[in-house]
Order: C-alpha cells, then sequence, then structure tokens
C-alpha cells in the first residue's frame, strides 16, 4: 500500500481580492494554490501561532522602543548644544548701538544664507553631529569628578 495520506477535499469561499492574493502568490512560489492554502490553515490552525505572533510583534516592538530612544538621545544633544550655544552667545556678544545694529543686521542675512548652505551640505554628506558623541560620556559634577551617568 501506498505511505501518502488521502488528502479531504473541502469547498471554501473566499473574497475575490483573497483569490487574487492566493493565485498570485502560489504563481510567485510555483506552487499549488492547495497547497498554500492548507499551509496557511495549519499556521492558523497551530497551538504556538499565538506565541509566534506576540514573538513578533515583541520584536517589532523592541525594535521601535530602540528607536524611540535614539530620537530622544538625539532630541537631547540637540537642546543642549542650542542651550550651551545661546549661553556662549549671550555672554560673549555685546550689545550694539543702533546704526551698527542695522548694518549688523543685514550682515546677519548674508551670513544665516551661508550657514544654512554649510548645514545642508553637512547633512546631505555627514557625518552626523550624534555619530560623533560618544555615549558612554559620563557627566562630571562642579568639582571636576565624574558622577553616576544619568545623575
Amino acid at each position: 500500500m501506498n505511505g501518502r495520506k488521502k488528502k479531504v477535499q473541502i469547498s471554501v469561499y473566499l473574497d475575490q481580492a483573497i483569490m487574487k492574493m492566493l493565485a498570485d502568490y502560489a504563481a510567485r512560489r510555483d506552487q499549488p494554490q492547495s497547497m498554500i492554502a492548507e499551509a496557511a490553515i495549519a499556521s492558523f490552525l497551530s497551538p504556538d501561532s499565538d506565541e509566534r505572533r506576540e514573538a513578533a510583534i515583541t520584536k517589532r516592538l523592541d525594535q521601535i522602543d530602540r528607536r524611540l530612544a535614539r530620537q530622544e538621545r538625539d532630541i537631547g544633544i540637540a537642546v543642549e548644544t542650542l542651550a550651551v550655544f545661546v549661553r556662549f552667545w549671550l555672554a560673549t556678544t555685546p550689545a550694539l548701538p543702533e546704526p551698527a545694529a542695522q548694518a549688523a543686521r543685514a550682515k546677519a542675512a548674508e551670513r544665516y544664507e551661508a550657514f544654512v548652505t554649510a548645514l545642508g551640505r553637512r547633512l546631505a554628506k555627514g557625518p552626523k553631529l550624534r555619530q560623533e558623541i560618544s555615549e558612554d560620556i559620563h557627566p562630571t559634577d562642579d568639582n571636576g569628578t565624574q558622577s553616576p551617568a544619568g545623575l
């Protein structure tokens, strides 16, 4: 006797869109539609299908969490950079008398355009500032000694 088990035929009604997806998938894989449908049903009814789905969702959530952590770090770097620059600029730039202030505003527009152009070039080719900053730097306290990370 033949070692193959006889399969049972069933009839199912599929939405046209699902039928098209099944036909396209089977054609791409060069496999019969019935084999694809059988594998899909077996996967759906498998007792560990919930665990596999949960593992896939957990993996995606972990990836999203890592991306959010990097974004949070990058935003923190940007905010601190801006704060340091503003503090330095305010401490070192004296107020100008009005006639000189008008000329300075005109020159500032020209310098700003040059800044935006340079920034665009840097963003286009890198390296990015966040790649230049080590994540292992520990902050120091007022005495110059390192304090534990994050404090």
